[in-house]
């Protein structure tokens, strides 16, 4: 009787079956500032265990430059819709001009955010479901605020926590030399006031650094990439399905990201991420 119904095909689970859906990988492509931002949430410890404080941060992925943030008391929708209302007016944003990349946390989903993008002409992208690396850029920055030294166990208050961050964010905008931006803070390359290439700041990080010890043992060259000089965007479903082809001329170093395990030598970013 098994044989029979093996030659039918009837030998399966008869009853219904969920099935999820196919979660493509569309291709995000920055060449230039005020092309597709990146925004996440992270919480950050209160003074007594359970109680966080929740920083909101949005990113633009050509340039690193932290386009706004903002610390609050809870993870709220209407919060999340006033920050990027406010930045993308700050930053000048015409419609068509942007991409969101975020996770698929609930504000990021919400109704009033996605009602508010449409109204701007911005562009929505969400990680694939149970896919925790789609949104690796503002991960990284996360990870570069809670690594830095004077960074607290725990915050007193949430004015104790804004404090911090009023005073991190211009150090990471104007201060942080960023290896995959050749070596230059992102507000240099967001606004587009890098130096000449003869020239160096003088406060510029000095590779290999011997932390003015004589004899000390340098550390290992980062081999920073080169700068970014490319201007110009691409439709996130511009690039055909599946396709690792990234722009590249003189001067340039392309970049894939697929994963966190990403490339660090790059000035053109190629996110995958799903529609």
């Amino acid at each position: 009787m098994y044989r029979i119904l093996e030659a039918n095909r009837e030998v399966r689970e008869r009853r219904n079956q969920l099935r999820h859906p196919r979660y493509a990988k569309p291709q995000l492509l920055a060449t230039g500032p005020n092309q597709v931002w990146s925004w996440d949430i992270t919480k950050l410890l209160g003074p007594a265990k359970w109680t966080y404080f929740y920083l909101y941060v949005i990113l633009d992925i050509f340039s690193r430059y932290v386009v706004g943030w903002m610390v609050a008391a809870r993870e709220s929708a209407a919060l999340a819709k006033r920050l990027v209302q406010e930045t993308s007016a700050k930053q000048g944003i015409e419609p068509g001009q942007l991409a969101l990349q975020a996770d698929r946390g609930p504000s990021m989903k919400s109704k009033p955010l996605a009602l508010l993008l449409a109204d701007l002409g911005v562009a929505k992208s969400h990680s694939r479901p149970r896919v925790s690396n789609d949104n690796p850029f503002s991960e990284s920055q996360f990870k570069t605020l809670k690594y830095r030294p004077e960074f607290p166990d725990r915050f007193g208050s949430i004015q104790d926590a804004r404090a911090f961050c009023q005073r991190l964010s211009p150090w990471y905008n104007t201060e942080h030399y960023h290896t995959a931006l050749g070596l230059l803070t992102p507000e240099m390359v967001h606004y587009h006031r890098a130096p000449p290439k003869s020239s160096t700041p003088d406060n510029a990080p000095c590779w290999p650094p011997t932390n003015g010890t004589p004899g000390a043992s340098p550390a290992a060259n980062p081999n920073p990439s080169p700068r970014p000089r490319r201007s110009g965007s691409t439709h996130p479903n511009a690039t055909k399905k599946g396709s690792n082809s990234t722009l590249n001329s003189e001067g340039e170093c392309p970049k894939s990201v697929d994963t966190f395990r990403a490339s660090r030598r790059s000035s053109i970013v190629e996110l995958r991420m799903s529609p």
